[in-house]
């Protein structure tokens, strides 16, 4: 079963979910596709393995964190760890917490996650909602930054920076009295950094989280 979701989790990496076929990953493994329904009944259910395979290994380095006296720091490294893991394997956000009975890692990772807002003062509903708020924020996040550029980009025809800065040249040209947001703001759009557009979001979620527990 390792080597199975090895060159499941290496063929998800290479192309994503639609290049997943039992064929292909016969192939890999050099026997038969009748081989692979040993250990999986259908791709959904290989798919909530491989993820919750990526998934241990998210949560190993979590949990060698060291921790602090204060539960938001530790709310934000261990979403930092996760966020970095989900750029690099963009697939593995549309599946982490998808199937929690095949997904024992996964919803391991949410009660690591979830145990820092035991040490707040918030009702349930106030943990259960800042969990959701912060993975939300996390895996959306992390997703967007892991699509693929325009295919402009991928040609080598321009940059990134180019192609925000046309981008940000169209929405210059648009009318202020209707557009008086995207003028106010298309400057800080213009060349922004991603990774510093998220870690702005989550900041912004804790520190809601650190006011409503009043910590």
């Amino acid at each position: 079963m390792e080597s199975v979701l090895t060159e499941t989790v290496a063929l998800l990496d290479e192309a994503g979910a639609p290049a997943l076929t039992f064929r292909a990953l016969a192939q890999r493994l050099g026997g038969g596709v009748a081989s692979i329904y040993w250990y999986v009944a259908n791709k959904d259910e290989l798919l909530d393995l491989a993820t919750d395979h990526v998934i241990g290994s998210i949560l190993a380095d979590i949990e060698r964190l060291p921790g602090s006296d204060d539960p938001i720091d530790d709310l934000r490294a261990m979403a930092l760890a996760l966020f970095d893991a989900i750029v690099d394997r963009p697939w593995l956000g549309a599946y982490f917490m998808r199937n929690t009975d095949a997904q024992s890692n996964s919803l391991r990772l949410y009660e690591k996650l979830g145990r820092e807002t035991l040490r707040l003062n918030l009702t349930p509903r106030q943990r259960f909602h800042a969990v959701s708020a912060v993975i939300g924020v996390v895996v959306g996040s992390a997703v967007d930054l892991g699509q693929e550029p325009p295919q402009e980009v991928l040609d080598g025809h321009v940059d990134r920076d180019q192609f925000l800065g046309r981008a940000a040249q169209a929405w210059r040209e648009l009318d202020p009295q209707d557009f008086p947001f995207v003028h106010e703001i298309v400057d800080e759009f213009d060349g922004h950094d991603d990774a510093d557009q998220f870690r702005s979001a989550l900041e912004l979620t804790l520190a809601g989280l650190r006011l409503q527990a009043g910590a």
